[in-house]
C-alpha cells in the first residue's frame, strides 16, 4: 500500500463523522508529479497531496471560472492532529510553486478544496494566505420540502434551440456579477463560449434549461447539468446519480419577487422525477445574494474552495 492510499483510509472515517455527503478519499490525481508528503509524530505519513496544474484553452468556457493558470492542491490529512500534517502540506506545495516559473503570473491562483465542515483546517488555510471565494453546495433530494406552489409570480418554460441569444444573456448576468466578487473572470471569448455551450444544451431532447416570463426577454434563466452532463463534479460526493446547477439568474430589475425561488423549484421537480439523488452547485462566498438564496432551498455547504491568487501570494 503506498503512502497516499494509506493516509486516505485514515481520512475516511474522519470525513465520516464531520459529514455524511462527503465521499470515501480515493487515490490522489497523478498531478504534476511532484510528490507532497508530510511525517506524523509517529512513523507513519499524516499527510499527502497532490498538485495539478491547470491551464485553461483559449476561448473556453472553463476560462471564465476562474484564473488562467491554477495550481490545485488534493490535500488528505488524518492523524491526532489533521491540522498540523495540512500546514505542512502548504508549506511545501508553496516550495514547489516557488520553482514553477509560470505560477509568478498574474493571472494565477493555487486553489485547495476543503471540506467546509472541517474548521480544524481554517486557521491553518488563512495562515498561509488563502481566502475562502466559493462554496461547493449540496441539496438532497427529497430531504425538503417542497416551495409553496401557490400563486407563481411568473411563467416558466423550458428553454429550445431558439432561445440560445435569452440564455447567453442572462448567463453573462450572472458571470458579470461574480467578477465583481473574484470568483469568475469574464474574459474576450467568454460570450462566444457561452454561447456555443447552450447551442449544444439547447440542441438536445428537452433541456434541462428554464426560462422564466413570456415574450422576447426572459426575466430569468436555471440551467442544470442532468448526471450523464455532470460526471465531472460527481466525485465530490458519496450519493449518486448527480445533477448539477451550472447558473441561475434573474434580471436586476426583476429581483426580490420570486422568479428565482420558481426557477429553482421547477429545477427540483425535474430532478426529483429523474430520481437524481443530489444537486451540487457553486456560489460565490461573498455574494450577498447566493448563501441565503441557496440555503433557503435546501442547500448547504460541502466543500469550500480556498484561493490565493495570485498563486505567489500563497505564504
Amino acid at each position: 500500500m503506498d503512502v497516499a492510499t494509506a493516509v486516505a483510509a485514515r481520512v475516511g472515517p474522519r470525513w465520516r463523522s464531520l459529514d455524511p455527503l462527503l465521499p470515501r478519499p480515493g487515490p490522489l490525481p497523478s498531478g504534476c508529479g511532484v510528490p507532497l508528503i508530510a511525517a506524523g509524530t509517529g512513523r507513519e505519513p499524516s499527510a499527502a497531496a497532490a498538485c495539478e496544474h491547470w491551464h485553461g484553452e483559449p476561448g473556453s468556457l472553463d476560462l471564465a471560472w476562474g484564473a488562467a493558470h491554477r495550481f490545485r492542491l488534493t490535500a488528505l490529512a488524518a492523524g491526532p492532529r489533521p491540522a498540523a500534517g495540512l500546514d505542512a502540506l502548504l508549506s511545501r506545495w508553496r516550495e514547489h510553486l516557488a520553482d514553477v516559473p509560470y505560477a509568478e503570473g498574474e493571472d494565477t491562483a493555487a486553489i485547495v478544496t476543503w471540506p467546509s465542515r472541517d474548521v480544524a483546517g481554517v486557521p491553518v488555510l488563512l495562515r498561509h494566505g488563502l481566502v475562502p471565494l466559493s462554496v461547493v453546495a449540496a441539496r438532497v433530494t427529497g430531504r425538503h420540502a417542497p416551495a409553496d406552489r401557490r400563486a407563481l409570480p411568473v411563467r416558466i418554460r423550458r428553454a429550445g434551440p431558439a432561445d440560445g441569444p435569452a440564455v447567453v444573456r442572462l448567463g453573462l448576468d450572472t458571470i458579470r456579477f461574480d467578477a465583481r466578487l473574484g470568483a469568475v473572470t469574464e474574459r474576450p471569448g467568454t460570450f462566444r463560449a457561452l454561447h456555443a455551450e447552450a447551442a449544444g444544451a439547447l440542441a438536445g431532447p428537452e433541456p434541462w434549461i428554464w426560462l422564466a416570463g413570456s415574450g422576447q426577454r426572459p426575466t430569468g434563466m436555471i440551467w442544470v447539468q442532468p448526471p450523464a452532463a455532470a460526471g465531472w463534479i460527481a466525485p465530490m460526493t458519496c450519493l449518486a446519480p448527480a445533477a448539477y446547477v451550472l447558473l441561475l439568474s434573474v434580471a436586476a430589475r426583476e429581483r426580490g419577487r420570486g422568479i428565482g425561488a420558481a426557477l429553482a423549484a421547477r429545477a427540483d421537480d425535474q430532478i426529483a422525477a429523474a430520481n437524481v439523488a443530489v444537486t451540487l452547485l457553486h456560489y460565490a462566498l461573498p455574494s450577498p445574494l447566493s448563501a441565503p438564496f441557496w440555503a433557503g432551498h435546501g442547500y448547504r455547504p460541502l466543500w469550500t474552495e480556498w484561493h490565493a491568487r495570485p498563486a505567489r501570494t500563497l505564504r
